[in-house]
């Protein structure tokens, strides 16, 4: 039996996270010209083109982007692509552990990806799957209506789901294959990283910080 899903909005909070052993630098947004940054955990700070921040220095922006320099390295960080990794050899699928830190309200929001394809997440420990609307199912690219089909109280009421497997779900460098979905028919503000992918993982939380650390 499918479990009602939930949701709740809340701000957003755009991530990109680099790979581990190197600094971890956050593309929360846009200020104006400015990069709202958050360099290894720290708080958001807006930074101008030519300003350095914790050692980043911001290049240039332009529209929803902005190039930074890192450890003499230039990268573009896209609000909305999926995570990049640079700096370091990890493998794009061996990482273990995700650190989240709460959004104003509570929730832990994350930047990610769907097969490969770049989503925003809000973590929902009271959804039983991955959970999203047809139209970000859509612009995903996923045959959906081949799944399972199905129903689901949601806050609209009841309504037909289809329930599918996605080939891939991504947080930073950490890859998980063949997860659980459901798709409804009424738009959500976020994609739910619900149970499917959370059980994957031991979850500990410390005020507002979140730790995911893969089961093996």
């Amino acid at each position: 039996m499918i479990k009602p899903i939930q949701f709740l909005v809340a701000g957003a909070a755009l991530l990109a996270c680099l790979a581990a052993g190197a600094q971890s630098v956050a593309l929360q947004g846009m200020l104006g010209n400015k990069a709202l940054l958050i360099v290894d955990g720290s708080a958001p700070r807006s930074v101008a083109p030519g300003d350095t921040h914790q050692g980043v220095k911001v290049v240039s922006t332009s529209g929803d982007q902005a190039t930074l320099e890192i450890n003499g390295k230039r990268h573009t960080l896209r609000v909305g692509d999926a995570p990049a990794s640079v700096g370091g050899n990890v493998s794009s699928n061996r990482g273990s552990k995700i650190v989240l830190t709460a959004a104003s309200g509570g929730h832990f929001l994350t930047q990610g990806a769907i097969n490969g394809r770049a989503v925003q997440f809000m973590v929902d420990t009271g959804a039983t799957l991955v959970g999203m609307g047809v139209s970000d199912a859509e612009r995903l690219g996923l045959n959906y209506k081949t799944g399972q089909q199905g129903y689901a109280g949601t806050a609209n009421g009841t309504v037909t789901a289809w329930h599918m497997t996605l080939a891939s779900v991504r947080i930073g460098d950490v890859e998980v294959h063949n997860v659980e979905a459901l798709v409804t028919p009424h738009p959500m503000p976020y994609i739910l990283l619900g149970n499917s992918f959370l059980t994957r993982f031991q979850m500990k939380r410390d005020n507002d910080q979140m730790v995911l650390e893969r089961r093996f």
